[in-house]
C-alpha cells in the first residue's frame, strides 16, 4: 500500500488528480481492528475541463504511468483502486478528510463518522457489519455522526441498523 500511496501523492502533486482521501474498508482500518479487503477505495477531486468532468484523460495518464485499467479499477502498484462516482456525502467526506501518515507516507483518510455514513449510504451487509465495528470500537463522535446522517437523509436507515444492536 505504501507504493500506491506514494503514486497517488505523485498524481496529486503533478495535477493529474486533485485532493484525494482513503475511504471504504481500508479507511476503516485506521480506526478499527483490521480486516480483509482487496482494494483501496480512493476518492478524488478530478480536474474539470470546461465545466465537464471526463475520466478519459485520467485513464490515459494513469496508463502512461504504468497503472492500467482493469474492470472497474485502476491497478496502482498492484493494488486495485476503484474510482467511485461523486455524491454530496463523498464530496463532504473528502473535503473534511484527516491528514494521517501511513508508515512515513503522508495521506488522507475519511473521518470515522463519514466512513460510517458512507457505509450506511451504500447499504450492503458488509457495510452494516463495518458500522457495528465502529460502534463497538467507541471511536465515533455521535453528535457529529448524527449531524452527518441527518443532513444526508440517512438517519432512519442507521436507526434501523442499530435498533437491535
Amino acid at each position: 500500500m505504501k507504493k500506491a500511496l506514494q503514486a497517488l501523492n505523485g498524481l496529486e502533486r503533478d495535477g493529474v488528480i486533485g485532493r484525494y482521501a482513503i475511504g471504504g474498508a481500508m479507511g476503516a482500518t485506521f480506526y478499527v481492528e483490521p480486516f480483509t479487503t482487496f482494494d483501496l477505495d480512493v476518492f478524488v477531486v478530478l480536474p474539470e475541463a470546461g465545466g465537464l468532468v471526463t475520466l478519459a484523460p485520467l485513464y490515459l495518464e494513469l496508463a502512461q504511468r504504468g497503472y492500467p485499467a482493469r474492470e472497474e479499477c485502476v491497478m496502482v502498484e498492484g493494488i486495485p483502486v476503484p474510482l467511485p462516482a461523486r455524491t454530496p456525502l463523498l464530496d463532504e467526506a473528502l473535503a473534511q478528510a484527516r491528514d494521517v501518515p501511513y508508515e512515513d507516507v503522508p495521506t488522507r483518510v475519511f473521518g470515522p463518522e463519514h466512513l460510517v455514513a458512507v457505509a450506511v449510504q451504500a447499504g450492503r451487509a458488509k457495510d452494516r457489519q463495518r458500522v457495528q465495528m465502529f460502534l463497538d470500537a467507541g471511536v465515533l463522535d455521535r453528535k457529529r455522526l448524527d449531524e452527518i446522517l441527518s443532513r444526508q437523509g440517512l438517519m432512519e436507515r442507521f436507526s434501523q441498523w442499530t435498533r437491535n444492536a
